[in-house]
């Protein structure tokens, strides 16, 4: 009876774990299927191809400046990446290992800040590019991502901090180091799961951010390749070139899985740092 009642549970558990993987999967499956067909065939609703076409790749980089955009992107997210996480180290080390008055106050501060929802703050931001003569250039869309990734990580990597041994930070200020060696030397190893978690992160939010990339450039040459997704068209203004909007969709999207799954074990250890203590 026991035994049943496991397998029962393990063969409910399995059906579980395989709905979610259908459910998160097909739309990226689906993608892929529509990327390799052409004509009529992309309207018919079919599981699988039967001729394989890579015209739609090849279309999407010819008809448009489409690798560019990859670059800018890259460019983009690379950059917010460094900054956040060079800012967010810092930042977490004042306010997870120096006690001084109004820390929680400007912890929360920090935290409310991702809280606007990106319209409530786009006036403001298009104010700010466009004061610093950054309007329609790939540092001002650098610079409004910064909202959106700045706070998530000088928020994760305080928590990290805080859990940090102070034993090690003690002794190593015994034996005459400097703040900054400590977070250099000391904490920065031990924070690699952490960092490669939310850099991660940062890096994804960055690539597919849209609103602010949509509004802060006109030129096509400066797009980011979520703006130049949405901007694909065809020759008539009726019809959207579907199998072209999928390649461009699937080739931006495997980048992110092959991030992920070479960093996996980093990313499991970031996320589960600090959930047991002993």
């Amino acid at each position: 009876m026991i035994r049943l009642r496991r397998w029962a549970g393990r063969l409910a558990f399995g059906l579980v774990v395989a709905v979610i993987l259908v459910v998160s999967l097909f739309p990226f499956y689906y993608a892929v299927l529509s990327s390799l067909r052409q004509g009529s065939s992309l309207y018919e609703i079919r599981y699988w191809v039967r001729e394989v076409s890579l015209a739609n790749y090849v279309s999407v980089f010819r008809e448009q400046p489409f690798a560019l955009s990859i670059l800018n992107s890259l460019a983009v997210a690379t950059g917010v990446v460094t900054v956040s996480l060079l800012l967010g180290v810092t930042a977490a080390y004042a306010l997870g290992r120096v006690d001084f008055k109004g820390r929680r106050l400007l912890l929360l501060c920090i935290l409310s800040v991702s809280m606007f929802p990106q319209v409530a703050v786009l006036a403001g931001i298009f104010e700010f590019v466009r004061s610093i003569g950054a309007y329609n250039t790939i540092f001002g869309v650098a610079i409004s991502h910064l909202i959106l990734t700045l706070p998530f990580t000088v928020w994760v990597l305080t928590t990290f901090m805080r859990d940090l041994p102070k034993e090690v930070e003690e002794a190593a200020f015994v034996d005459g180091a400097k703040p900054w060696m400590v977070l250099t030397r000391i904490f920065l190893p031990l924070l690699w799961p952490a960092l490669v978690t939310t850099g991660l992160l940062a890096f994804i939010t960055a690539w597919n951010e849209f609103l602010f990339s949509l509004t802060l450039v006109l030129s096509a040459e400066r797009r980011t390749v979520p703006v130049a997704i949405a901007l694909i068209s065809g020759a008539s203004t009726q019809e959207l070139p579907w199998g072209n909007i999928m390649a461009a969709s699937v080739t931006v999207t495997v980048p992110l899985i092959l991030l992920v799954l070479v960093f996996q074990r980093k990313i499991v250890s970031g996320l589960t740092a600090g959930a047991v203590k002993g």
